[in-house]
């Protein structure tokens, strides 16, 4: 599967009241793994920054002013994530952005051009109730070095959120194993079904047991006891 991680930095936080995307970060991965096949764009927004977004990119008004509009690099863009899973995080806010600009050039939203969206702010809310979720939150918790990220790019975020996708889905993979070599430009890397063969079953010991009790009473206190496995025993 051709997955998509995107990204932007903007103006401000209100695409219906005008602010524009002045930065788009991709990074693709084919069967979870990053291929290099990335795509930056910086964008002229026709229009200043507002002073909190400032603080937030760190991209000035006056670097942007010789970058192209986004309808110079629509089509390149478009056919980059052409039928692909597009992993954003907060999906609403870049989706909002992307297709207004998208109607500005009148063209269709971008559910027209992706397989589907896949939201992992929504993902990791449902994984880690009741705690801090934000990409430097996740990057902690899951061990993903950011130390490099002094002021949010969408470049470099996309990067890391890549890193946090893979952890946060580790536990999704089918039985399958890559194989061989490293794929080649446009080649699907060989895969191995591992359901064929007899796995061993590995019972947890007693510590384990008390260790994951534990885990599932901190997460029952973080949500207020709507935990499923709690209430169906009730």
């Amino acid at each position: 599967m051709r997955q998509i991680v995107l990204d932007t930095e903007t103006t401000g936080l209100s695409a219906e009241n005008g602010d524009r995307i002045i930065e788009i970060g991709c990074v693709e991965l084919v069967g979870r793994k990053l291929t290099g096949n990335n795509r930056h764009f910086y964008l002229n927004p026709e229009r200043d920054s507002h002073e909190d977004a400032l603080k937030v990119h760190g991209i000035s008004n006056e670097f942007l002013k010789d970058k192209p509009k986004f309808a110079a690099v629509a089509d390149e863009l478009l056919e980059y994530l052409q039928g692909a899973e597009i992993i954003i995080h907060n999906a609403p806010f870049d989706v909002s952005f992307l297709n207004k600009e998208l109607e500005l050039i009148g063209r269709d939203p971008i559910r027209h051009c992706v397989a589907k969206v896949t939201d992992s702010l929504m993902m990791a809310k449902e994984l880690f109730p009741g705690k801090r979720n934000s990409l430097d939150a996740l990057c902690d918790r899951l061990d993903v070095d950011n130390s490099g990220r002094t002021l949010h790019g969408a470049l470099l975020d996309a990067e890391l959120l890549a890193d946090v996708y893979i952890n946060l889905t580790r536990g999704q993979n089918s039985l399958m194993m890559d194989v061989g070599g490293p794929a080649q430009d446009g080649d699907t890397p060989p895969l191995i079904d591992l359901s064929a063969f007899a796995l061993p079953l590995l019972l947890a010991n007693d510590q384990e047991i008390a260790a994951h009790e534990v885990l599932l009473a901190d997460i029952d206190k973080a949500s207020k006891g709507k935990t499923v496995w709690r209430a169906a025993t009730v």
